[in-house]
């Protein structure tokens, strides 16, 4: 109570008139410009929104957009341009290594890697300068690489900091430097022109096998409306520049879906071409029922255009390109390539009944990437028994699961993810039990594909994951680590990254992969890629979260056994981790 009182006299105390400009009684509103590429829809509907004057927008201009069925224009994001940010990240070419580990972990796609030829650099800004690209491979051509900001969509976590390998350099300056906001406005004009535009994208060195490679890649998820340092959109991101021009997702209702589909600010967009992700909200309780439909629906559409492609080439229609697209329709990586190949060739051919009905259904042709996401409420508690059911019927469905150990949206309810000892809403004394190992009971069908990863500890193996399930002909999973607000973590999101790293560390997170397809090699298919743990670093690590080092503070009398199984439980799982590795 002393405390509180002292607290309170030290804060008036302290206080300072702030002194208001008289000129501002008068001072006129800055007039406001419409972005450059908004469309009607944008204009009509979305930047109203963004100045909170949704309310004033009538039924009618809904209806004149046809976006009464709940349908929107992706891509909203890029035009919101917060600016939110008082320090964000300067480059510094002489110290940066290129590894482009800062722009896989930023939960906004606020820094992005580009590479220019020669040519292109008479095109962009002088501004923009660059440095000759390296680690590219000995075949690569002569590019120049720039690491470039958005200071107006950064929020400036810090999180590309604590990434940054570079950043302990003995060179004049870290890679990357908080910087006054004001000091980097000008650095937007260069990432609109130059690092959002699709035309500077090399398609020569974009590939998933690396990390380096992969960032080159665009990303079909930007500046969504997560938290500062959130770990959820590092993975969705990441998915997004594997597969997005042809994913289809449905969304269980938490914090992915209100970052994901909240308007006005919807972060899923379109490249140049019109190809992006398709994306739709849904209920916990069905989530990966509603992305089995998805498969469904487009797996039945797609054998349909078969039937008439093969007539088509029978009748002797682009008959070269229909067979390259049949030996290839359900090939990822080559389905795109084939389905352009495809579409060119009919375009250019005599127009009959069926021709017409393959280029009306375009959309279709290419594979489409089939993903239900959404975090530990869905997938551990509510959601579980639909996605149990959906992995048995061992279709090409997959699973990316946000696991923050905790219910992050509505409030910080436990679940069945939440640890031993931790304090959450229904566990104020601090959880009792163990947490649940969805990803074990999932390896037990034997078909499914299964994957725990944690980007701050291990970039590549996050990505090596993500590629496996996605070209795995069956059901896969992939359970994300994610560091939460709801977590309390003592050093802040900027440290989400880091976070990981620890946790990783201490055993309290593990990494592994379990893949069917290495049974058929004599393998066994389970891969344990952490190492063998320091858990005597386990105790720091909790401590440095709240939601365990609460408990010492309200029930101290509990803490400690509480403590001791978390502890316990912690090593059992690992124990049982590295047996089925050694199996």
């Amino acid at each position: 109570m002393d405390k509180n009182d002292k607290a309170v006299d030290v804060g008036i105390s302290a206080a300072v008139k702030v002194e208001i400009p008289a000129s501002w009684a008068d001072a006129p509103d800055t007039p406001v410009t419409v972005p450059a590429g908004a469309s009607d829809f944008v204009k009509d509907i979305v930047l109203p929104m963004d100045r909170q004057q949704g309310d004033k927008l009538p039924v009618s201009v809904f209806q004149k957009h046809g976006v009464l069925d709940g349908t929107w224009e992706n891509g909203t994001s890029a035009f919101s341009k917060r600016g939110v940010a008082t320090m964000v990240p300067k480059w510094n070419a002489e110290s940066c290594i290129q590894c482009n580990r800062c722009a896989m972990c930023c939960p906004h796609a606020a820094i992005r890697p580009v590479l220019l030829t020669e040519e292109e650099k008479a095109q962009v800004p002088a501004s923009f300068e660059t440095v000759p690209a390296k680690g590219l491979g000995k075949d690569a051509p002569s590019y120049f690489f720039r690491m470039q900001i958005s200071p107006y969509d950064c929020l400036g976590c810090g999180v590309c900091l604590t990434a940054c390998p570079a950043n302990s350099s003995d060179k004049t300056a870290d890679a990357l430097v908080m910087t006054p906001f004001e000091e980097m406005k000008p650095e937007q004009v260069n990432f609109d022109q130059v690092a959002m535009n699709d035309k500077y994208l090399k398609k020569d060195v974009i590939n998933n096998k690396t990390v380096k490679n992969m960032q080159f890649a665009k990303p079909y998820f930007q500046f969504s409306a997560a938290c500062a340092g959130c770990a959820e959109t590092t993975y969705i991101k990441l998915l997004s520049q594997m597969v997005g021009d042809r994913m289809y997702a449905g969304n269980a209702a938490g914090c992915s879906s209100a970052i994901s589909g909240g308007a006005p600010i919807l972060p899923y967009c379109r490249d140049s071409q019109g190809h992006g992700p398709a994306w739709e909200h849904s209920l916990f309780e069905d989530n990966a029922e509603f992305a089995y439909g998805f498969f469904h629906a487009q797996d039945a559409i797609r054998k349909e255009l078969l039937i008439r492609l093969e007539s088509m080439k029978d009748a002797g229609i682009a008959p070269a390109e229909i067979q390259d697209y049949i030996d290839n329709w359900n090939d990822g990586e080559k389905s795109r390539a084939v389905t352009d190949a495809l579409i060119a060739a009919l375009e250019q051919s005599e127009p009959t009944e069926d021709v017409a009905y393959i280029l009306q259904n375009k959309e279709y042709l290419a594979k489409k990437s089939i993903w239900a996401i959404g975090g530990d409420g869905w997938a551990y508690d509510i959601g579980f028994g639909g996605i149990d059911h959906v992995m048995a019927q061992n279709r090409d469905v997959n699973l990316l699961v946000l696991d923050t150990e905790v219910y992050s949206n509505t409030g910080g309810q436990s679940s069945k993810s939440t640890p031993t000892s931790a304090v959450a809403k229904f566990a104020a004394g601090g959880k009792q039990v163990a947490k649940k190992d969805l990803g074990a009971i999932l390896m037990t069908y034997g078909y499914v594909y299964v994957a725990q990863v944690a980007m701050g500890y291990d970039q590549a193996q996050t990505l090596k994951a993500l590629r496996e399930a996605e070209s795995y002909p069956g059901p896969s999973i992939v359970i994300c680590y994610c560091p939460c607000l709801e977590q309390h973590i003592k050093a802040g999101m900027g440290c989400s990254q880091d976070e990981m790293k620890k946790a990783v560390e201490c055993g309290y997170w593990h990494l592994y992969r379990y893949d069917p397809r290495r049974v058929a090699e004599g393998k066994n298919p389970f891969q344990l890629d952490s190492p063998a743990p320091d858990t005597g670093k386990l105790m720091d690590f909790l401590m440095g979260e709240n939601r365990f080092a609460s408990l010492k503070n309200n029930f101290p009398e509990r803490a400690d056994a509480l403590y001791e199984k978390e502890i316990a439980d912690v090593k059992a799982r690992y124990e049982k981790y590295r047996k089925m590795a050694e199996d």
